[in-house]
This record gives structure tokens, sequence and C-alpha cells, in this order.
């Protein structure tokens, strides 16, 4: 039996012309019915919840594979699990080792500040927090080039750039360490850990963090007060339809194939979105449409004004995805 919905997208009604939009991610469906923030409708879709076509079994054997995850991770839920089909369909919070109690200060502010002023709050605390505005502080001494201004918003400026540069690397690092979810692709496909495009991934990561302020935990309080953010302004809400423009399905790995489109895809770590198909299709022949659940995004655009140029990116976690592929 199909279940059906309609999910709300987060985001804006226009954005830049910059391919990362449609880079690709994950996840399947919800049950509640809401209204897209443009109030266009034609935002609203059907969940990809179910087989939809889907062969059988397909769907109980494409799970999260070995190679594709780590044994342990920083969160309440293992990677096989919120890496995996079932949790695209039911998805659950996920919450980060230690970030609510080290962070208390920060959620107690967040909770008694009025919904305009979220963003600036949870600004200042981070700004003051790492010494953003003061490295000097927690021991930069100025006498040599450092990485003392290698924060959270340029690590998220630099994806928005290239999904394959450093900060790139150190973002889908952040990714394996704290999920346990490995990249699949960085400049070049991922799929051994002893080999040399792994290798050049992990020194492209450790150059990334090194010199810099606990960037990674920077990364979890962006997490955190992302979900914070949908949270509070989608009640109920689980899922958003979002979308992607490829050229050539093959250059994915393809777990399952099904009627109608419909794939079982192993998704990168992380990935770009776009929530306007329209915007989708600009970026490649063919359009991949994931119905993701929001626990899964780390970022959108309009989250932190002026961190992202365009008005329709999402980030969003990877791992097992349902998706639907169409022509444009």
């Amino acid at each position: 039996m199909k279940n059906k919905c309609t999910t709300r997208v987060v985001g804006a009604e226009t954005s830049d012309n910059s391919p990362t939009f449609c880079r690709g991610d994950d996840n399947a469906s919800s049950t509640s019915e809401t209204k897209p923030l443009s109030g266009d409708d034609s935002f609203q879709s059907d969940s990809l919840r179910g087989s939809h076509g889907l062969q059988a079994g397909a769907t109980h054997t494409a799970s999260l594979p070995r190679e594709a995850r780590l044994p342990i991770n920083r969160c309440n839920l293992p990677a096989v699990v919120l890496g995996g089909l079932t949790y695209q369909r039911h998805p659950s919070p996920l919450l980060i080792d230690g970030v609510a109690e080290l962070h208390a200060d920060l959620f107690r502010r967040l909770n008694a500040a009025p919904a305009a002023a979220l963003a600036d709050v949870f600004r200042d605390y981070l700004t003051v927090h790492f010494r953003l505005e003061r490295p000097e502080e927690i021991g930069f001494t100025g006498l040599k080039k450092s990485r003392a201004k290698a924060n959270y918003v340029r690590m998220i400026r630099g994806w928005s750039f290239d999904s394959d540069s450093r900060e790139a690397a150190v973002l889908k690092g952040w990714v394996e360490s704290r999920f346990g979810l490995m990249p699949r692709y960085h400049k070049q496909p991922l799929r051994d850990p002893s080999s040399d495009a792994y290798r050049r991934y992990m020194e492209m990561r450790s150059h990334g963090l090194y010199g810099t302020n606990a960037l990674e935990s920077q990364f979890d309080l962006v997490y955190a007060f992302c979900q914070l953010e949908l949270a509070l302004r989608h009640p109920g809400v689980s899922h958003v339809m979002l979308y992607r423009g490829i050229n050539r399905m093959d250059e994915h790995e393809v777990l399952a194939k099904g009627e109608d489109g419909r794939h079982v895809i192993l998704l990168n770590n992380l990935n770009s979105f776009t929530c306007s198909r329209e915007r989708a299709c600009e970026f490649g022949d063919y359009i991949v449409a994931v119905d993701v659940p929001l626990t899964k995004i780390f970022f959108y655009c309009g989250l932190l004004p002026g961190v992202l140029q365009g008005e329709d990116e999402f980030l969003g976690r990877g791992g097992v995805g349902e998706v639907t592929l169409s022509t444009m």
C-alpha cells in the first residue's frame, strides 16, 4: 500500500547560478501535509515511502554497505541505521555526543530569544566561545601564516564554490567522524581506504583542520542550531523534497532499480541539493528527486544570512537513498 504525503520546502524562491546547488543527497517521507514557505504549491510532492515499484526484495537488500560506514560514530544511532532506507522513511532525532551538555548555555539563550533574534544569538555565542574575532586569546601569535580565520562560515562558503575543495574535505570528514558515513567521492571515487585517492582526501582534510580552532566542534553547533530552527519553523514536518541535476546515472552507486525511474542509490556522505526543480534542470539532463528527512539537513540557505549566496541550497548527509529519476 502506498502512503502519500506532501512536504514543505524550507527555502526561498530564488537562487544564484552556482552549479553546486545540484550536487546530490538523500532521503524519504512523511505523513504530514504542509505548505511551502514561498507559497508555491508546485513545491509539494508525493512521498517516496514504500517500495514504489522497486524489484521484490530490493529495499531489503539495499542496506548501507559495510565499506561505506564506520563501526563507531559520535551520535545516538549507529551508521548502519542512520544511513539506511528505514531511516530515510522513518527518521528520528540525531544527537551528537556532548553537544547539549557542553553548550547548555547556548541552548538556554536560544530558548529565551525571540525567533527573529536566534541567528544573531547563535553567531554571537560561536564568536565568543571560539574566540573567532580574537584568535590571539587562544594562542595565535601572528608571527607566521595561520589558519585563524578558517571558521565554520568559511568552510561552508568554500563548499558552495567547490564540493571537492579543502573546505569540502573538512566537512566530509566531520560527517565521517560524527555519523560514521564514509565519503564516496572527493575529486574521484573513494572506494578503498587504502587507495591513493582516499589518501589524498585525508591529506586535504588534515590540511584543512590544521591550525584551526575546533572546527569540527563548530560544525557540531551548526548542525544542532539547524535542527532547532527547522523544528521551530516547521513543527510536525519530517521531510522536504529536494532535487539535483545529473547527466549520467551510471556515475552513481546504484543498489537497486525499479519501475518509473525509481532507484535506490548510495549517495556521498555530504551533498548539496536545491529545493527548486527548475533550478536543478539547469545542471543536467536528468533530475533526481529525493524526499529528505529534515534530520539529515546540516545547513540551508537562510539559516544564517550571508553565509551562502544562493537562496535554494541545502547541505544534507548521505547514505542509502530512494530516489526518482526523470527527464526535464
